[in-house]
């Protein structure tokens, strides 16, 4: 594992995890980015426990992009624990999901989500929306220090 990540991918989809991967490195978006495939997993990675207990727990992600339909911990209990907890609460997280659900959208916000994104089915699409939503984060948002 890279000893600081940029961007925090948790997408248990393979297809769509390689492709969001591809996508953020083809435009330059990020060079280190994590991927983790579930829930669970994700708050390991994120708290510093379980597999991850020797990573720093103050090194966080810039921006962590998490899908709602996960195993073992869904996107909305790992979104509550990072916005719930004083260290990870500034972190930004941001859904990307094919969900189009009302009640996802307003309980994301409830929680904290700073943006919410419906994957885009077609391929072109899928790879832009990835590719504005890098740019942003990692090159145009101003993170906290």
């Amino acid at each position: 594992m890279q000893s600081h990540v940029e961007i925090l991918l948790v997408e248990d989809n393979i297809s769509d995890a390689e492709l969001t991967m591809r996508s953020l490195k083809k435009y330059n978006s990020a060079n280190r980015i994590y991927h983790v495939k579930d829930g669970a997993e994700a708050l390991d990675f994120i708290f510093a426990q379980g597999n991850y207990i020797s990573r720093q727990k103050e090194q966080l992600p810039k921006v962590i992009i998490l899908d709602l339909k996960l195993p073992k911990v869904n996107g909305l209990e790992v979104l509550e624990k990072i916005k719930g907890d004083e260290r990870t609460r500034a972190t930004p997280v941001v859904i990307m999901t094919s969900s189009k659900e009302e009640r996802d959208i307003l309980e994301s916000y409830k929680l904290g989500v700073n943006s919410y994104i419906t994957k885009p089915v077609d391929f072109e699409e899928f790879t832009k929306a990835v590719n504005k939503l890098g740019c942003y984060w990692m090159l145009v948002n101003q993170a906290p220090c």
